[in-house]
């Protein structure tokens, strides 16, 4: 399976990318809106995976062109950017769109929940992929940092959200085939809104407590 990192080059997608590419067989292509910056990050990646005696290539590509054929595609930018993103890509779409973003504002107390105005940045991918694309939401709570740490072992639950259940499926048994992670099944795709609004809970959580620095989440 090929699964594609569209704006791969930022913290969320370097996590995802080295975990693919060292836990899993599955090819994995980072994506940028140019070329040039794809490929330094991929070189990154590889020497990476490298130094944690892993050799492992990663593919490296525009981002329709990364999307163009991929299994799945992880919209790894932020909430300002991936309507952009996708209607970019929309024409080169064949699989499944993950959506891990997460719509924040910051004042003086933290950070904030900021949904658009259709509810979830997940519904806001929906909204803007082709009809026929199947959308999924997760990886929204992971902490980037400890995500892009290989040393670091990680114990999280990541809440998947589709309203189609084979690609729910689909991203949860790739997502289970990521060492400390694990995959739950949180409903259809209405639920996004209730699992994105985690992430600021966890970010303020972090900042406000010692010792809790990289939260994720984990449910019994």
């Amino acid at each position: 399976m090929q699964v594609a990192l569209l704006g791969g080059t930022g913290d969320i997608g370097e996590g995802l990318a080295l975990r693919l590419a060292r836990d899993t067989d599955h090819e994995v292509v980072v994506g940028s809106r140019k070329a040039e910056k794809a490929e330094n990050a991929a070189t990154e990646y590889e020497e990476a995976l490298a130094d944690h005696g892993v050799e492992a290539a990663v593919g490296a590509a525009e981002n329709p062109e990364a999307a163009a054929g991929a299994d799945v595609v992880v919209l790894s930018v932020p909430a300002y950017h991936l309507a952009d993103t996708v209607e970019s890509v929309a024409d080169d779409l064949s699989g499944i769109l993950v959506s891990p973003a997460v719509g924040l504002q910051r004042d003086e107390a933290g950070l904030h929940y900021n949904p658009p105005g259709v509810g979830s940045v997940t519904a806001l991918a929906a909204q803007a992929a082709p009809e026929e694309t199947p959308v999924v939401g997760a990886y929204h709570n992971l902490a980037a940092g400890r995500l892009a740490d290989l040393d670091a072992d990680l114990d999280w639950d990541v809440p998947v959200v589709a309203d189609d259940a084979d690609a729910k499926a689909t991203v949860a048994d790739l997502t289970d085939e990521l060492a400390g992670l694990r995959a739950l099944d949180a409903g259809p795709l209405a639920n996004a809104t209730e699992v994105e609004s985690l992430t600021p809970l966890l970010i303020n959580l972090a900042a406000n407590n010692e010792g809790m620095h990289d939260l994720g989440t984990k449910f019994w």
